[in-house]
């Protein structure tokens, strides 16, 4: 791929009409469409393009978006009709039905090898001057100071973005913000020109996480206290938004942000979101990061959510770096004690100074309420179960989250909940927020809690809270929603390719979190949430780092210098495990955990370590969540 120039036709040749699903009648979806110009035909300008894409259309309002750098066609609203006639025209060569991805939410410089000794020097310009970052996502929170741009120096000549905010709030960081949301309300199909606000968080997160600039007294709800910053703390950050406020990501959309990215000057991608596995064929984000590959853009995509199952990886190209996600070495401490004498730890990062954590409270399972489904603690589970005054025993469950949980139990009277993995989730935890104390626990010590309810007459517990404990092992290892190999569509390449940290994440947030009764504590805010989505902007830094060191590396040359030096044991020279504690295979790690191998990479700042000056030990980095 690095010596071999293939056009991006190449990837189409002798494509049939290929709709993923059907349109009735004369009802409008909007569809990908793939043309070829005459081989004598020049276009002057962008407009010129955008014109011949028109001619292909029934009428004006019908385009959505049209591609100038990463494929040859447009997006449009069209019906099945309509599509048909288009496919007849001279030019034409395929079409797909858009389809939506979800974004992939479920302290790291120290622990990633970038060991930010204290008393040595400073954030310098090494740590990935001069690269641009592009991140295509959900919007930015532009005012937050992970944005600052304090001791950065203008973005490089080749920058040809533009921002879509005031012009206060793109400085030197945040050099580009672009919105591609496209919405049925809008007659001419698009949100260009309206501010990409970042409506949920997602990314704000993945943003400073890749290149966030240093911000001391970086803590969650009182946790994790440190100095955050992003791998690439000198890189500069364009924002693509293309995910609406409930997650959704129409590929059309995205491929634009894609297609922008390239044409404003991008060095670097960082794309946190997945869809259903298809031929890269008829996939608009393998077509669109080849193209963007070809021009020498690297792009670091996420694996997915969907494990431990195999072959349930996204993200499958071979052009691409398809990230997995691990655990760190950093706990968000809960207790549970049952009436037996037998304590369990977990995790939890609402921990209230008060609450159940001073006493035993009677302990009831969810389950015992006899509705179905009624373990995962689901809307309505609760009705007319007595569990006032209780601790209520929950099951993890992808299709609810904590949060919604939790709020099940408060309503229906619940003083606490313990959040019990089923034995797929395996030994992690994850350190969730909620609206009440809680703790959640590992499957061993679900197992136990249940034979305890099971044989005793009247059960109780209660839930202490620790804070922060560091150095946890083993780390890193396999976290159980990290999607796994082997591939569908490429069974010849092995899928992921590498992993990162991806859980308890610490970055940037637009919102303070955590109930109404938490203090609000001064200081910007984040948060701590997990997914492949946190690790990918992680490998997205690094790549920056090595893009400013050797600027003429191409982004296989930058793929090989990662996936060459990962590493396939964890901190203590053991084999890396997953959720089971069981080794990991091939397809669960790829080529290994990256970070741990960023002193064999060729960058000169990390054999000379840099200081962000005081700071909680290992409490560095950004960090992530979980979108289940």
């Amino acid at each position: 791929m690095e010596t071999t120039r293939l056009s991006l036709l190449s990837l189409l040749p002798f494509l049939l009409l290929a709709i993923a699903a059907e349109a009735t009648g004369g009802e409008l979806s909007t569809y990908i469409v793939h043309v070829q110009a005459e081989e004598n035909r020049v276009f002057g300008t962008p407009d010129d393009r955008k014109t011949w894409y028109h001619s292909f259309l029934p009428e004006h309002g019908r385009l959505v978006h049209a591609y100038h750098h990463v494929a040859s066609g447009f997006a449009a609203r069209l019906t099945r009709p309509e599509l048909e006639a288009v496919s007849a025209m001279p030019g034409f060569l395929s079409a797909t039905r858009a389809r939506t991805y979800t974004t992939l939410t479920t302290h790291t410089p120290e622990f990633l090898g970038l060991n930010l000794e204290q008393g040595r020097r400073n954030y310098t310009s090494e740590f990935g001057a001069g690269v641009i970052v592009g991140v295509i996502d959900s919007g930015i929170f532009p005012d937050h100071p992970s944005f600052s741009d304090d001791g950065m120096p203008p973005p490089p000549a080749k920058w040809k973005g533009r921002c879509d905010f005031n012009r206060t709030s793109c400085n030197n960081k945040l050099i580009g913000a672009r919105n591609f949301v496209s919405t049925l309300n809008d007659p001419n199909g698009t949100s260009a020109r309206v501010p990409p606000i970042d409506d949920f968080g997602h990314g704000t997160h993945t943003a400073s996480t890749a290149a966030g600039a240093v911000v001391p007294g970086a803590n969650v709800l009182g946790h994790a206290l440190g100095t955050a910053a992003g791998m690439a703390a000198r890189a500069h950050i364009a924002m693509y938004k293309v995910c609406d406020l409930n997650g959704g990501c129409k590929t059309s959309d995205m491929l634009a942000g894609v297609d922008a990215a390239v044409g404003d000057g991008c060095d670097v991608i960082s794309m946190s979101l997945a869809g259903p596995s298809v031929a890269f064929h008829l996939d608009p984000m393998a077509i669109g990061t080849f193209g963007a590959i070809e021009k020498g853009i690297f792009v670091s995509m996420a694996a997915g959510n969907s494990g431990p199952g195999e072959s349930s990886v996204k993200n499958e190209a071979p052009w691409m770096l398809t990230v997995g996600a691990s655990t760190m070495d950093r706990s968000i401490r809960s207790i549970v004690q049952l009436g037996n004498g037998a304590y369990f730890q977990g995790e939890s990062l609402y921990q209230p100074n008060a609450g159940v954590h001073g006493a035993f409270y009677p302990l009831v399972s969810a389950g015992a309420s006899g509705k179905p489904l009624a373990e995962f603690c689901g809307n309505g589970s609760l009705d007319g179960f007595d569990v006032k005054g209780k601790i209520v025993l929950c099951e993890l469950t992808r299709n609810i989250t904590a949060m919604n949980q939790g709020q099940v139990v408060l309503s229906a009277g619940g003083l606490g909940m313990i959040l019990a993995n089923q034995f797929a989730q395996g030994y992690d935890t994850l350190a969730d927020e909620n609206v009440l104390p809680s703790s959640s626990v590992d499957y061993l010590a679900s197992a136990a809690i249940k034979l305890y309810l099971s044989s005793t007459a009247n059960p109780v517990a209660h839930i202490g809270f620790r804070g922060t404990v560091l150095g946890t092992s083993p780390a890193p290892s396999i976290v159980y929603f990290s999607s796994r190999g082997p591939s569908r569509q490429g069974t010849g390449v092995l899928k992921p390719d590498i992993t990162g940290p991806g859980v308890n994440v610490l970055a940037a947030w637009p919102f303070q979190i955590g109930p109404p009764s938490a203090p609000v504590l001064p200081g910007p805010t984040f948060n701590i949430i997990s997914g492949t989505s946190m690790s990918t902007p992680h490998l997205a830094g690094i790549a920056a780092l090595i893009k400013s060191k050797h600027p003429d590396w191409s982004p296989a040359a930058i793929k090989s210098a990662m996936m060459t030096t990962a590493d396939i044991t964890d901190r203590s020279g053991n084999p890396i495990l997953n959720e089971q504690r069981v080794v990991a295979n091939l397809f669960a790690t790829g080529a290994g955990h990256h970070p741990r191998g960023l002193h064999r990479l060729p960058l000169q700042h990390v054999h000379e370590p840099a200081s962000v000056g005081d700071r909680a030990p290992a409490d560095r980095l950004l960090d992530h969540r979980r979108d289940q």
